[in-house]
């Protein structure tokens, strides 16, 4: 049994969708984090970086538990638990690197890059153009490398689906709040019809739908997910 520790944000989306995909049993196990869930002991036991999601695996290898934190590394576990979603390196070497390519482009640029301009623009306590416009930018010259990339692959590592996809799909489908003008990417349109279409896709995004919040946070909550609680040194 997979215990997943997670909420409803695009990094957790990737986890609830990959163990769907790979018809994995699990549990899922809220950590609220405008409440300071992550901050828990019995959490940072798992994820020592206070974010979510992370995985506890019952039956891990040798049949002993594992505990596992940051997607990429959750996402690498399971396609090898499952064997889906990426091409095993030993026999298909070049497929497995352009989908760990792809992968790590996620890890270091879409999930950072978005996730900085959304927060200048919706939770920052002063607005600061020069910021906004960095981070817009860049959110808008990454839109425009995997459009490029998808004009001759159907999915971002090729011909195949894979954790590429699973990464990249619950942060980038967020273009709308980040004013992103998908029409100039066609490419990424005709790919987010694909993956949006999948069952597991959906189920994965549904996954702590009732705990979604719209609104941005305010006081306290603010000051946990932004303000000096963020910053307290742990442990």
């Amino acid at each position: 049994m997979i215990n997943a520790y997670t909420w409803p944000t695009p990094n957790g989306h990737k986890v609830h969708i990959m163990l769907y995909e790979c018809d994995l049993e699990h549990e899922i196990v809220p950590i609220d984090i405008l409440n300071g869930d992550q901050f828990s002991p019995e959490f940072l036991s798992i994820s020592p970086n206070n974010r979510i999601p992370a995985i506890v695996d019952s039956d891990g290898p040798d049949g002993k538990e594992i505990s596992i934190f940051e997607t990429a590394a959750i996402l690498c576990y399971l396609a090898n638990k499952s064997g889906k979603f990426l091409p095993n390196v030993s026999t298909e070497p070049v497929n497995h690197f352009r989908v760990m390519e792809w992968l790590m482009w996620q890890m270091g640029g879409i999930g950072p890059m978005m996730g900085q301009s959304n927060h200048f623009r919706r939770y920052a306590p002063e607005t600061i153009p020069y910021a906004i416009d960095r981070y817009f930018n860049e959110v808008k010259r990454l839109f425009g490398v995997a459009d490029k990339r998808l004009s001759d692959n159907r999915f971002l590592a090729g011909d195949e689906y894979s954790i590429a996809d699973i990464a990249c799909f619950p942060w980038m489908r967020g273009y709308k709040r980040h004013e992103v003008p998908i029409s100039d990417f066609p490419n990424i349109e005709r790919w987010f019809d694909e993956i949006g279409s999948r069952p597991a896709v959906q189920k994965g995004l549904d996954v702590l739908n009732d705990k979604r919040r719209t609104e941005a946070p305010k006081g306290k909550e603010w000051e946990i997910m932004f303000g000096k609680d963020q910053f307290k040194r742990r442990g």
